[in-house]
């Protein structure tokens, strides 16, 4: 559908969740022409551009029979939680190949969202001639503050793009895209409590030579909030599709393989759910678009 966008949260390992529902998605050939992937959603956009089915899970989760990819014994290793040259390096040149020739062939426009160290802002990355900067932007996006390095795009220090935009329905209907399917990594509902002031003062002093950052750090919670209500508006209207958990959520970084496991496969099974719903809505959506056009002319 021409003016269909998709719109992909983070999370950590909740976006195994999206992963189980893009799997879905993919085999029963749905595409769109534009997705906005957010941290563990920038992993997931990827791979659902290049139409590789069971990747994000085969890098999120099967890895991790083999390989020590956050934690404390990371950090001992990397001093960072997360092994991001594993991930964004050996696992897409190596372990597990990236197909960046048919991203780049890809018709779908895939944007990957980060903070922008210096301005607080988020950035949206397109990138389809260098994999190095995409892989770039996509471990800028996915690199948590406080526990990961910011990483340089264009010169330009970025973190994760939760801190600015969690889930940017704003961009994609201000890039065209009246109508969105959003899959978010959390149940229907939940709000983010206001941010401490403990953290609020250790952003600033752990960000002291980014205040627009530390800023933006302590913005997040209120502006999501914001976003949901949004988006709980347009459900309403008909211009977005939300796709959620149905079940509890597994946290930000659980640990336990089983649980990840049965989180994948709720989200394969949500994705099997909703899609005769998700293919009337769009079919809908396409309708109104004609009707717009035959008023027009």
């Amino acid at each position: 559908m021409k003016k269909t966008g998709m719109i992909l949260e983070g999370g950590g390992q909740r976006g195994i969740f999206t992963s189980g529902v893009l799997d879905y998605l993919m085999g029963q050939k749905l595409a769109v022409p534009y997705v906005i992937g957010v941290s563990a959603g920038a992993c997931n956009a990827v791979d659902y551009v290049s139409g590789q089915i069971l990747r994000t899970k085969e890098c999120m989760l099967d890895a991790q029979l083999d390989y020590e990819l956050y934690g404390v014994r990371t950090m001992l290793k990397t001093k960072y939680f997360m092994n991001m040259d594993l991930i964004f390096d050996q696992f897409p040149n190596h372990d597990y190949p990236f197909d960046f020739k048919a991203y780049v062939k890809s018709p779908t426009r895939c944007l990957l969202t980060t903070t922008n160290c210096l301005t607080g802002r988020a950035e949206f990355i397109e990138e389809y001639r260098d994999q190095k900067r995409m892989m770039a932007a996509c471990r800028a996006s996915s690199s948590l503050p406080f526990v990961s390095p910011m990483v340089e795009v264009d010169g330009i220090p970025m973190l994760d793009g939760g801190v600015a935009d969690s889930v940017p329905i704003r961009k994609a209907i201000a890039d065209g895209f009246d109508y969105n399917i959003v899959i978010l990594t959390r149940g229907k509902g939940y709000y983010k409590k206001e941010s401490s002031s403990s953290t609020e003062k250790l952003a600033k002093i752990y960000y002291r030579r980014y205040p627009k950052l530390a800023r933006a750090l302590k913005m997040r919670n209120h502006i999501y909030n914001q976003q949901m209500d949004l988006i709980q508006r347009l459900e309403a209207q008909g211009r977005v599709f939300v796709i959620r958990p149905e079940i509890p959520c597994v946290s930000r970084t659980e640990r336990d393989l089983e649980k990840l496991e049965d989180f994948y496969w709720h989200g394969f099974a949500v994705g099997e759910k909703v899609y005769p719903a998700l293919k009337e809505w769009m079919a809908q959506r396409e309708e109104c678009v004609s009707r717009k056009r035959l008023l027009v002319h």
